[in-house]
Formats: structure tokens, C-alpha cells, sequence
């Protein structure tokens, strides 16, 4: 039984739905303010800072790192699992590790011809096979911050799923050095580059964005078509802007390849401008 791999860079409530037209969370927007203290009394609420929301948020993608990184070692991911059992141990070793409970979208792992659908698609429980493809998309809450992390899992030496395990780490790495390099650069512009990036590689975006706005838990309550929260084609705000209360506004990249003829896709998420 081969060992499951882990996609590598050199450097992200189980009831909440996560983006979009077809699969979308119902929860999404710049992140709605998060107070220190517990006192009941209005006038003595401080307002985190700008500083404090990026700290928690790099805090939580470090959370999710490390998170699966145990999961790797102690191969929860692995041919002859179930999906849903894998989906259940990773749930519980985060609360092991660090005392959470909480999951800001649904829990996904999926594998084989699972791995083609769709965030909304709740395809049966399937057991990962040898010479496998499976991925993992979780939303763990970590001290109030969302981490939103996503990794790919090849078994077996199966060169088509060998190359999906490299191009979706390099093509996040490309996808943020477009990012860095374009102060103005739209949803609409980044979601672009990143298509044409994937399509290089031969992968198709398997889903209808690549990206989308992450913060505090819970997310400001708007309207989940709303363009301006993905990065999208329908999307031309900048990315690098605030909300309207002045706030600074922050982003998941987040990737799905496939290729429908083989019958099979990954999966590569993490914080696009932070981290």
C-alpha cells in the first residue's frame, strides 16, 4: 500500500456552506468585527486591529499546516479508508490537537471519481483505493479566525496523478506571484491567470471561482452570488481593497484541477495575500 503524499510548498461550522452560484457558502464577505474581553458593556469594547486580524489569521493557516501535517504521519488519508471515516478522525484530531470543534464549511474528503465534483455535490461515501487520487478541503475555527486549507493526496506512482500533485502547488505559487505583482489586479484578472496557468499544465478549474474572500467566524451575512466576495470572472473589484467599514479585505487562492477524460482531479487551497 503506497504512502499517501502531501502537496508541499516551501511556506490553509459543519453546517455553513462555503461559495457560490452552484457552490457557494452562505457566509461570506469582508470579516465583521471581533471585540476582546467579554464585558457586556458597549462603550468598554476595544476593536481588534488590523494587526490582530492578521495575526489571527496567519495563527489559524499555521494551525491548519500543522494539522495536516499529523494527518499525514499518521496516514488518516490512505488506500482501504473510508471517506467519511477519514473526514471524522481529521476532525477529531483537531480537537486532540487544538481544542477545536468548530468547522466554518462542511468537511470534505474525496477521492477517485469523486474528486471531480463540485464543492455543492455530496457524492457517496467511497473507500480510497489503491493507486488512488483523494483531497482534503477543511474549514477549521481556530480561536475565532476560519482557516480554509486544502490538500491532495496521490497513492501508488501513477504518472498523470504524480504530475497533479506538482502542478497544483506551482500553479498557486504562480498564481501569487500575479497577485504580487499587479496592486490593482482584479477578481476577473487573477481568476484569468490562474485558468490560463492551469491550462498550460493540461488541467481544467474544476469549480467556478479560484478563490474567495476568508476572516473572522462568522462571516458578515450578504448575498452569496455576490461576484465582489470570489475571485471570478464576474468579479472586476480589485482585490487589494477594504469593506465598508474600512476594514482590510483577505483571500483564500483556491484551487480545483481536473481532467474529465481520466476521470479524476486535486485540489490546493491556502491565504493568497498572507502568510
Amino acid at each position: 500500500m503506497g504512502r499517501a503524499t502531501l502537496c508541499e510548498t516551501a511556506r490553509t461550522c459543519d453546517d455553513v456552506r462555503k461559495i457560490g452560484p452552484a457552490d457557494a457558502p452562505l457566509n461570506q464577505g469582508c470579516a465583521r468585527p471581533r471585540w476582546r474581553g467579554s464585558s457586556a458593556v458597549e462603550d468598554s469594547r476595544t476593536e481588534v486591529t488590523e494587526t490582530d486580524r492578521v495575526a489571527g489569521l496567519v495563527a489559524a493557516q499555521e494551525n491548519a499546516i500543522a494539522l495536516f501535517a499529523e494527518v499525514e504521519a499518521r496516514e488518516i488519508v490512505a488506500p482501504g479508508v473510508g471517506e467519511r471515516e477519514a473526514s471524522d478522525r481529521i476532525r477529531d484530531l483537531a480537537n486532540e490537537m487544538f481544542g477545536t470543534t468548530k468547522h466554518w464549511h462542511k468537511r470534505i474528503i474525496r477521492s477517485g471519481p469523486n474528486t471531480l465534483a463540485p464543492y455543492r455535490d455530496n457524492p457517496p461515501d467511497r473507500v480510497i483505493a489503491e493507486d488512488d487520487v483523494a483531497f482534503a478541503d477543511f474549514g477549521p475555527i481556530f480561536e475565532e479566525y476560519e482557516a480554509d486549507f486544502g490538500r491532495t493526496y496521490v497513492f501508488g506512482q501513477d504518472p498523470g496523478k504524480r504530475r497533479l500533485l506538482e502542478d497544483l502547488p506551482a500553479v498557486f505559487d504562480a498564481g501569487r506571484a500575479v497577485f504580487a505583482a499587479d496592486p490593482d489586479i482584479t477578481g476577473r484578472q487573477l481568476y484569468t491567470a490562474v485558468e490560463e496557468l492551469a491550462a498550460r499544465r493540461g488541467w481544467e478549474i474544476g469549480i467556478w471561482h479560484a478563490g474567495h474572500l476568508v476572516g473572522e467566524f462568522p462571516h458578515e451575512t450578504i448575498d452569496g452570488m455576490k461576484a465582489e466576495s470570489y475571485i471570478t470572472p464576474d468579479n472586476d473589484t480589485p482585490l487589494r481593497r477594504t469593506d465598508r467599514l474600512g476594514r482590510t479585505c483577505h483571500w483564500i487562492l483556491e484551487l480545483h484541477f481536473v481532467d474529465r477524460g481520466r476521470g479524476y482531479g486535486g485540489f490546493y487551497e491556502q491565504l493568497l495575500d498572507l502568510a
